[in-house]
């Protein structure tokens, strides 16, 4: 099958056209409207399954976070605070590489770049050797950061490929679609990451060793970390070599003018701007609440599980993001995005007020379920945010990535309010997070018109 790019033909009069795609035919007539011109679309259709591999396989990596985080909280005695440097680190990278991703896809294509990536996120699970041998949890930091970097390059790739990948009219529900595979990721790793990794806590408490008698307790009981890592570097290699053996069959078109800081410009959007500030508030809440959800659901007031246990419940969480997603990819074909992302963020709200104010299994089980009002978040929040970027596309990705720093920053603070006021009190902030989306939801359930009056961005 051919690579090149299909246009759709800005001058078609199919009566049977949606609205949306009658705006977006009729915008692509006033240029100046759209930065860098209508974004083409493609009938690549094999590259979806790529695309979808991706999203499996950076959403599974990102969660395996929420089964290391107590095991190392009880290795290196840390508090829910420090043990939180886990998120920090990780999502730090979302605000340092987002935008030189976005520059290395405007120079190199995504296909280029999604293989570079993938090799970043090999070197850095290969890294965790070197964090074991030294008992080092500053080494593991780093290591993190190394992963996620590869990560965010993937990601950047991701979200704007797959909305190229088929119809415009259809984005939002292709993006939940691809999304749900994220979900499948998120979903699976967890669980076989709570087996391998937290199956075997420590029985001796590391409070009672020092010395080189610590730093041999720490190696020993991080090996189990250190292959599941191992193990994904292997996939990881496997699956960059695939990609790159596909690397010509997409001719992307991207604007090359202007610096990497010139994507910033983009903000002057008030939808696009929004968006991105609901990303940084959606990641932060849906990371803060996976973080926790370990020891939360070992506490007597909850479920009073043992750490393996609970660990097993966390794919509870993700696969309801998973279930959510599918059902949604459907959803949003039927009903407004805006109007859709207003109503979960509301049963967000609903979920975790629950939560904070019951005990037992109630307490527990509310919690879990806001993984189902997470699904369709992240794709429809980009997807409002990103409507009409046009060649654009890939530096928008880019100032999004660069919002999902939300997941170093909100994470710490629930972190720290759980060690004053404990983990009930701690989601608050979380809460807070979902408030603001559901704003924004209904903002955007505007149609799309009223976005393309704003002014034109510069270039």
């Amino acid at each position: 099958m051919s690579g090149n790019i299909e246009r759709a033909d800005p001058q078609a009069s199919d009566p049977r056209k949606s609205r949306l795609t009658q705006i977006e035919d009729s915008s692509s007539q006033q240029g100046a409207r759209f930065p860098g011109g209508p974004a083409p679309w493609s009938n690549v259709r094999e590259l979806r399954l790529f695309v979808f591999a991706l999203f499996f396989i950076f959403g599974g990596i990102t969660s395996l976070n929420d089964v290391i985080i107590p095991k190392l909280k009880g290795l290196f005695t840390l508090s829910y605070a420090e043990v939180m440097l886990v998120q920090t680190s990780f999502f730090a990278a979302y605000f340092l590489i987002s935008l030189p991703g976005a520059q290395i896809v405007r120079h190199v294509g995504y296909m280029r770049t999604a293989t570079i990536g993938l090799l970043t996120m090999m070197v850095g699970c290969l890294l965790f050797v070197p964090a074991s041998s030294a008992g080092s949890f500053a080494l593991f930091l780093g290591a993190l950061f190394v992963l996620a970097s590869g990560i965010t390059i993937v990601q950047v790739v991701s979200n704007p490929l797959i909305s190229m990948l088929g119809d415009p009219a259809t984005a939002h529900s292709r993006l939940t679609f691809a999304q749900a595979f994220n979900s499948l990721g998120t979903t699976v790793f967890p669980y076989v990451g709570s087996i391998l990794i937290l199956g075997s806590l420590a029985t001796v408490d590391p409070k009672t060793l020092s010395g080189a008698a610590l730093i041999a307790f720490r190696k020993a009981e991080t090996h189990t970390i250190v292959t599941t890592y191992l193990g994904l570097a292997a996939i990881l290699f496997i699956v960059a070599v695939a990609v790159w053996l596909h690397r010509n069959r997409l001719r992307d078109q991207h604007d090359t003018s202007g610096t990497m800081f010139h994507a910033f410009g983009l903000l002057r959007q008030p939808r696009f701007a929004l968006g991105a500030l609901c990303i940084f508030l959606y990641v932060g809440a849906e990371v803060a609440i996976g973080s926790l959800l370990v020891n939360y659901l070992m506490q007597p007031s909850t479920l009073a599980l043992g750490a393996q246990e609970a660990g097993k419940h966390v794919p509870y969480y993700w696969g309801g993001a998973l279930v959510g997603r599918f059902i949604g990819s459907g959803v949003l074909r039927m009903f407004a995005p805006g109007k859709v992302l207003a109503f979960v963020a509301s049963g967000a709200i609903t979920l975790i007020l629950i939560s904070a104010n019951s005990v037992g299994a109630v307490s527990g089980w509310t919690l879990l379920a806001v993984g189902l009002m997470n699904s369709i978040m992240f794709p429809t929040i980009f997807s409002l945010a990103s409507e009409g970027l046009g060649k654009r596309a890939a530096e928008g990705a880019g100032v999004i990535g660069v919002a999902i720093v939300g997941g170093a920053v909100i994470p710490p603070l629930t972190g720290a309010i759980a060690d004053r006021g404990g983990l009930h009190f701690a989601l608050i902030l979380p809460a807070l997070c979902y408030a603001v989306i559901l704003a924004y939801g209904v903002y955007a359930r505007r149609p799309l018109r009223s976005a393309l009056a704003a002014p034109a961005m510069s270039h």
